[in-house]
């Protein structure tokens, strides 16, 4: 098989589209897949470190304010589209992919025009703009939660769930190893706090302002700030002169930092909810106020609505959080039920289920082992 993915832009769309290359691979080992993201962006780094090709395109985004690189955006799009046809003629794949993000709407319309079966993979419970305007091509469309008929053609719809990396599955496996990463004492509560791959500002400036009260508690904090926040995070943790926060800037090894969690802080974003979900880590959530439709807030309340998380408001975070999350670790018996409903909503077979689904587009007689 011959596979194209095209997408990116952030993490909740970068991981799922390796995941799913990942389980192509492991299906067949001979399957050649190449991957497709926007010049500049983050997927760029992401995906050669994960082993694969990608190419990139000049897309770039539409802003919603009025902005002087809005009148930019048609030529870089119809150059884009241009470099996507190219891409199909040369790679000639049996099916292409779309996991959201500005390179997947060249690519995908390039390869329904060329008559190639095409699949969408939608993260979140509010469809994005880019799949809203490809389903009318695609062939199938993987979602991470029911209702998506609202957006999408019921016909055309499979609930999947998320794929996530593979060794997040086992992160209970991973303790020892999670506290000799991080430099974690046994023993001690510990706080994971994730803002998404590019960190998040009200999350970082809330554990700012609140550093010296988790040390007073004596509570361990692993704290990814993204690489804006990073400077400011150390000087924040030099400030308060203790071991028990760590600060960094990107964590890679995420299952080594569920592993050590006792509760997490996380924004809303769709990889980080489905993570949490297969972790079965007590979570607040924080969702992002100006995420396209609003939709982290509505993948947290799909879960606060099942008493599978708490949510806090970013506009009262910094008052708030803080105090929530010491809370939360001070109470054994809601962690225990948060963490028994947030399981309940987890799919581990989504990245198994969403490849079975390419190689159905593609006319191949391989089924996924069951």
């Amino acid at each position: 098989m011959r596979i194209i993915i095209s997408g990116g832009g952030t993490g909740g769309h970068i991981y799922p589209a390796i995941a799913i290359a990942n389980e192509l691979k492991t299906i067949d080992p001979a399957t050649e897949i190449l991957f497709v993201g926007a010049e500049g962006k983050m997927e760029m780094e992401k995906v050669p470190r994960a082993g694969y090709q990608i190419v990139g395109l000049p897309v770039v985004g539409i802003k919603r304010e009025l902005t002087l690189a809005n009148l930019a955006f048609p030529f870089k799009l119809g150059r884009s589209f241009l470099r996507a046809q190219q891409i199909v003629r040369d790679f000639q794949p049996d099916a292409a992919v779309g996991v959201g993000g500005y390179a997947s709407g060249p690519l995908l319309l390039a390869a329904s025009m060329k008559g190639i079966p095409t699949l969408i993979q939608e993260q979140n419970s509010y469809a994005g703009i880019t799949n809203k305007a490809l389903a009318r091509w695609a062939k199938r469309i993987c979602v991470a939660y029911p209702g998506m008929e609202a957006f999408f053609p019921a016909d055309k719809i499979k609930l999947t769930g998320n794929p996530v990396r593979s060794d997040i599955q086992f992160a209970d496996t991973q303790a020892d190893a999670g506290r000799n990463l991080f430099g974690l004492e046994l023993g001690r509560p510990t706080l994971l706090v994730i803002g998404g791959s590019q960190g998040a500002r009200t999350l970082n400036e809330s554990l700012e302002s609140g550093l010296q009260r988790f040390v007073d508690a004596g509570v361990q904090v692993v704290w990814q700030t993204g690489p804006a926040f990073i400077e400011r995070a150390r000087a924040a943790v030099a400030s308060v002169g203790s071991p028990l926060i760590k600060a960094y800037d990107f964590i890679y090894e995420m299952d080594k930092a569920y592993a050590v969690a006792n509760a997490v802080v996380s924004r809303a974003g769709a990889l980080s909810v489905s993570e949490l979900c297969l972790v079965g880590r007590p979570a607040i959530l924080v969702p992002l106020p100006t995420a396209a439709e609003d939709h982290q807030t509505k993948n947290a309340m799909s879960l606060v609505e099942r008493k599978a998380a708490l949510l806090v408001n970013d506009r009262t975070a910094r008052e708030e959080l803080v105090t929530a999350a010491l809370s939360l670790l001070d109470d054994s018996a809601q962690r225990q039920q948060l963490s028994e409903a947030i399981k309940t909503l987890a799919k581990p077979n989504a990245a198994r289920d969403i490849a079975q689904e390419v190689i159905h587009l593609t006319g191949s007689s391989k089924k996924v082992a069951r």
